[in-house]
């Protein structure tokens, strides 16, 4: 990310974004430019809205309502990432902080399944929405991910692209390496990775898993990771085998 301005607020809109536009803010979003971190007339802020790149603007004040002016582009939109993070529902606060953590790392969709040890029922997607923007905003990211409803694991199975591989991390897999479970995949594969419940998966659901095309288990260690833990974890593997991280060296 070099060059980046790390100084100005960021601000995720919904509208299309081009030299020149004006971009109407809501309440809340003009009440957090104006009133948290006090901007007036003219400041400078740097806008996105998941499609178009990064865009310089500023602030431009009415009496009831604040809008801004966009300038120049000052990055472009990069292309999407393939990385699926599918997990069992959390509580609030611990889903809160792995929404955040995997847009972080990069995932291009988070998506709740259901499995027969799974403590929570029901999941706020607006509220992972929130998440979600509020982590790209700080974090420079460009790229939203794609909020997904809920599914059964055995719809998850049953629709899923059989060209995209799944890892399943798995506290009885017997991988010592886990690092070796990713060099032996395909390089550039669409790839999904599947954290289960605090109680873990039940057998009939492992064998399922295992029965399914392009599906690996995933050890994460000798220690029961949170599932909140779990995702940072997982993610930086993938990141630092096959994504992100990844440098291809130098031909001699």
């Amino acid at each position: 990310m070099t060059g980046y301005d790390f100084r100005s607020p960021r601000l995720c809109v919904s509208a299309p974004l081009e030299e020149g536009a004006a971009v109407t803010l809501d309440r809340g979003q003009a009440h957090y430019l104006t009133t948290v971190l006090r901007l007036k007339e003219g400041h400078h802020v740097l806008v996105f809205n998941g499609r178009d790149g990064e865009w310089s603007a500023t602030i431009a004040l009415a009496k009831r309502s604040a809008m801004l002016r966009l300038g120049t582009r000052t990055r472009a939109q990069p292309a999407a990432a393939d990385l699926h993070y599918l997990f069992a529902p959390l509580k609030s606060a611990r889903l809160d902080y792995m929404v955040q953590k995997a847009v972080e790392m990069g995932v291009s969709r988070l998506q709740p399944v259901h499995t027969r040890y799974g403590q929570v029922a029901r999941v706020n997607l607006e509220r992972m929405r929130a998440n979600a923007v509020e982590a790209a905003e700080q974090c420079g990211i460009l790229a939203l991910p794609e909020i997904a409803e809920p599914i059964a694991l055995t719809g998850l199975i049953a629709e899923r692209e059989p060209g995209r591989y799944l890892v399943f991390c798995d506290e009885d897999a017997e991988t010592a390496d886990p690092i070796a479970v990713f060099r032996h995949l395909p390089p550039h594969t669409p790839l999904a990775v599947l954290v289960g419940p605090e109680g873990g998966f039940a057998e009939d659901e492992r064998a399922l898993l295992l029965k399914a095309p392009n599906v690996v288990r995933l050890s994460l260690g000798p220690r029961i990771l949170r599932a909140d833990t779990a995702a940072v974890a997982v993610l930086a593997l993938v990141q630092a085998v096959l994504g992100d991280w990844r440098h291809e060296p130098d031909n001699q």
